[in-house]
């Protein structure tokens, strides 16, 4: 199994004595494992890492195999083979997949998504420039490591992910780290580091996962060696040849006003928590609210009920349905300008173009997908793909830009001709007007889930967002929502007067 072993693989071993525990903080045990791991711009060199070894577990006829490769800025994949058990984690810059003990390869989603590309964005930090990469440092204190003195340091990503690291205060190398990855915890422990050029690695490594205890012993460590990008890649026996997605793309822009059409028959709850973090990754604020909502003219319109659990006032629910009755007239005023606008164009024989079009051919334009494969989702069978920057492609317009910063997975429902899931992340930092009015921050990133209601259309379900962004070149801001949509009912408007209260067919 090629099973995660990250930072402890490039741990260094410097001889020396550390400072008292009580007079560092966080930033200076990072400082020190750096230079104890071989110095920042030897760690910053550092391309990719290939670990192979072997393998002995819990239980008789245990043995096996271990590899693990990394590979900037974000690739990752981890496989242990020992007795009957055989795992693969991996995430390829743009989805996190795992393949089972029968060879099963499926992508992940969800929180183990997250925590898989945590851990791949952190083994390739090499803990270097972590403020920069929006990963939050903080010293948890004084601990036991089998029985000996150790520090432990705690990491948060911008996605809440949290992994647990434990440095000799002697020697200032990783002695210990644990963390869920791709939904499993695990606790890995490292010894016996050797110099691989210019880099300190773990040549003995006891991994927990589970109820399982696996003991490695790496044969082979190779820094900055040559690994092929199909490494972190699913395998190809698990893809399927790539429909026509120029057509694919067309049926789901066709489709989108008759899905447009139908969410309009649905109500339903509405549940946002957005939390502002400082600089330093600690949370500045917490926002919950609830809110009703339902569908008019392709949007989604809301009526907050709740904030921080408590019931608006009287005063406020009326302000509310004020709101919502001035965007459905807004919505309406737009809508009859653009037919004004189409019909007058088909009487002079000139197509009118949506000014509003998604805007597919774009998509198809500066992007690239790869990697695709059947696979089920929330009990439908959907076709999955990667996307990424089209490198041969020279944007032209600012969205072209905005679109070419991202990459991430798609899960299409073929059949229904809708997105099922939508994962995706900014890989550099993307500008608006040069930088002037907002920079969307490298690394932020969002997720989009539907589910089949009724057996008639994909409706939402789940939205996350981790923002990092700087606005009007002065303030930024670092911010996570999590909105969740549930209790779905069909309704009917009856006026446009309660349309704040659709009634229930």
């Amino acid at each position: 199994m090629r099973r995660r072993i990250h930072l402890g693989i490039l741990c260094a071993f410097l001889v020396g004595m550390a400072a008292p525990a009580h007079a560092q903080d966080a930033a200076k045990i990072i400082n020190e494992y750096v230079k104890a791991a071989g110095g920042a711009r030897a760690l910053s060199q550092v391309r990719t890492v290939s670990i192979e070894g072997t393998v002995a577990g819990t239980g008789e006829g245990n043995s096996g195999t271990y590899t693990f490769d990394t590979k900037v800025p974000n690739r990752y994949y981890s496989e242990l083979i020992a007795g009957g058990k055989h795992f693969i984690e991996a995430y390829n810059g743009k989805s996190a997949w795992r393949e089972d003990a029968l060879g099963n390869p499926a992508t992940m989603f969800s929180q183990d998504s997250v925590e898989m590309q945590a851990e791949a964005q952190i083994a390739n930090s090499r803990l270097l420039n972590l403020k920069k990469n929006k990963v939050a440092v903080a010293l948890v204190g004084h601990t036991q490591v089998r029985g000996r003195d150790a520090l432990q340091v705690e990491l948060t990503t911008a996605t809440g992910v949290k992994h647990e690291f434990f440095f000799d205060p002697q020697t200032h190398l990783l002695v210990k780290e644990s963390a869920s990855v791709g939904g499993v915890s695990e606790e890995i422990f490292y010894g016996d580091y050797r110099p691989e050029s210019g880099i300190q690695i773990a040549h003995k490594i006891e991994l927990h996962r589970g109820s399982d205890i696996y003991t490695i012993d790496v044969t082979s460590a190779t820094i900055n060696g040559t690994i092929g990008g199909r490494v972190f890649d699913l395998p190809l026996k698990s893809q399927v040849k790539l429909p026509d997605l120029k057509g694919l793309f067309k049926e789901l822009e066709d489709n989108q006003k008759a899905i447009d059409k139908l969410k309009e028959n649905y109500a339903g709850t509405r549940n946002e928590e957005e939390t502002e973090y400082d600089s330093n990754g600690k949370v500045k604020k917490r926002t919950l609210t609830e809110s009703t909502f339902f569908y008019y003219g392709g949007e989604e319109i809301s009526m907050l009920v709740k904030k921080d659990g408590k019931v608006l006032s009287a005063a406020e629910q009326k302000k509310e349905t004020e709101n919502t009755q001035k965007r459905v007239e807004e919505i309406q005023k737009r809508e009859a300008k653009k037919d004004a606008k189409k019909e007058k164009a088909e009487e002079e024989g000139k197509p009118e173009k949506d000014e509003d079009e998604v805007g597919i051919e774009m998509f198809l334009r500066v992007c690239q997908f790869v990697n695709p494969r059947h696979e089920r989702f929330r009990g439908q069978d959907v076709l999955v793909f990667d996307f990424e920057a089209n490198p041969e492609y020279k944007p032209r317009k600012w969205e072209e830009k905005i679109v070419q910063k991202l990459a991430g997975v798609l899960w299409v429902d073929e059949k229904a001709h809708d997105v099922a899931r939508l994962e995706g992340y900014f890989v550099g930092d993307a500008k608006i007007a040069g930088g002037l009015l907002a920079n969307i921050q490298k690394g932020t990133g969002f997720v989009f889930e539907q589910e089949y209601v009724n057996n008639e259309v994909w409706l939402p379900t789940y939205v996350e967002a981790h923002v990092g962004a700087r606005v009007m070149l002065v303030k930024g801001y670092r911010v996570s929502d999590v909105t969740r949509y549930s209790d779905y009912k069909k309704f009917r408007v009856d006026t446009l007067s309660t349309i704040g209260s659709p009634k229930q067919q």
